[in-house]
């Protein structure tokens, strides 16, 4: 049985002010494309579907657009909420649309039934579980200690009582211990959102949301189990399957079809195809997407990238994050370079004055300095000069007479 595996669309997403709903539309037509060669048995969208808990009309018309041409299709679609969406809104008319092949997951409300889809193997059981924290878990489940989201997620796991013999699929939308993250996801203070991917133990494959990078996460050692992946990620046969081990690689994050951050730049957006034999196989395959515009990051000095020779050869159409190297600033360097650059979202500066004023304090014998002494030295970083005798002297009237105040 063979599956499309999608997540983290961010519909009407904004990225440094710059709205990419041309590049998504631009995306889905692709996706669109790949589907069509493909045949899957079911297409799993797995949270995210909007940027925003109220999108856009314009993100909602793109969205239902793309639902629309994939139950032209007879495609079966699946799809749960992530954390940016509002699962009631998402799901609303969910009921209705089931009898045209698009199958939208209800807010959580304590019980989930599998969706069975039948092959030469058998049946396979979907089970959908949208985004969730252990507040909204625990409200079903008062009986048990729901404290983390580890627990708040083993909680609904064990309530739909999966039978390990049989072929069981998962598709979810949470943030999984060792998955490595980009700089456009939502974070929690000290990793308090992780899911410890041995709850997942029960099921052949499960299709993550939320990660932004396509990777995998919770394989066995030497699994080739790393942060982010191209198409040549996993181990096996072919392009990038697994086959044989049903304990390797089988809880996946596709990443999302478009990069939203410019630490995403190295990555190489894909779809993942995943088929399940019979039980215990499972061969995964990632189909690269090529977007109307790359997200990059270029260097080099003024003159460097404004040469004839240096912007002909690239897309300058491409989203950039450009960082000069002069020593001087190049007065309304942003206006110039935007000029040949239409789409720079990003301008920085990279030389001698950035660098000393980026130097961290020591932490060494910290505790045993003075807070006259610490100030010194952070002025000093930050202005590559210490200070004078007279700002010193303004600086220590200054902390004697907040501590004074405090006392």
């Amino acid at each position: 049985m063979k599956f499309v595996h999608l997540s983290d669309l961010h519909l009407g997403k904004r990225v440094n002010e710059f709205s990419m709903l041309e590049d998504q539309a631009y995306i889905l037509k692709q996706i669109l494309e790949l589907i069509r060669k493909e045949q899957p048995d079911a297409v799993l969208l797995a949270g995210d579907i909007y940027d925003k808990a109220v999108p856009s009309a314009e993100a909602v018309q793109l969205f239902d657009e793309f639902l629309y041409r994939l139950s032209g299709e007879g495609q079966q679609v699946f799809i749960i909420s992530g954390n940016h969406d509002s699962p009631e809104r998402l799901s609303f008319g969910g009921r209705l649309m089931g009898g045209s092949g698009i199958h939208i997951a209800p807010a959580y409300g304590g019980h989930v039934e599998p969706f069975v889809l039948q092959d030469e193997f058998g049946p396979v059981s979907l089970y959908f579980l949208p985004f969730v924290k252990p507040a909204l878990v625990r409200r079903f489940f008062p009986d048990q200690e729901i404290e983390s989201y580890t627990d708040a997620v083993r909680a609904a796991l064990e309530e739909m009582e999966v039978d390990p013999a049989e072929r069981n699929v998962l598709v979810t939308h949470q943030f999984v211990t060792g998955a490595s993250r980009s700089d456009s996801e939502e974070i929690s203070v000290g990793g308090s959102d992780n899911v410890d991917a041995a709850v997942f133990k029960d099921f052949d494959y499960v299709a993550l949301g939320h990660i932004h990078g396509p990777q995998n996460v919770g394989a066995r050692p030497g699994a080739g189990d790393r942060a982010a992946d191209g198409p040549d990620l996993l181990e096996g046969s072919g392009a990038g399957g697994v086959s044989g081990n049903p304990r390797t690689c089988r809880v996946r994050y596709c990443g999302t079809p478009l990069k939203y951050s410019f630490s995403e730049a190295g990555h190489q957006k894909s779809v993942t195809v995943a088929e399940l034999g019979k039980k215990g196989e499972l061969s995964i395959r990632t189909l690269p997407l090529t977007p109307l515009r790359d997200l990059r990051e270029i260097r080099g000095t003024y003159l460097e990238l404004t040469a004839k020779s240096f912007y002909e050869e690239m897309n300058r159409s491409d989203y950039l994050h450009v960082t000069l190297t002069d020593e001087e600033d190049v007065p309304d360097a942003l206006g110039k370079l935007r000029v040949i650059y239409p789409n720079l979202m990003k301008l920085d500066y990279d030389n001698q004055r950035t660098r000393a004023g980026a130097l961290p304090l020591e932490a060494e014998n910290a505790e045993q300095k003075s807070p006259l002494a610490l100030f010194s030295e952070f002025y000093e970083k930050q202005n590559n000069q210490p200070m004078s005798g007279e700002q010193q002297a303004f600086v220590e009237e200054l902390i004697e007479r907040i501590w004074r105040n405090e006392g």
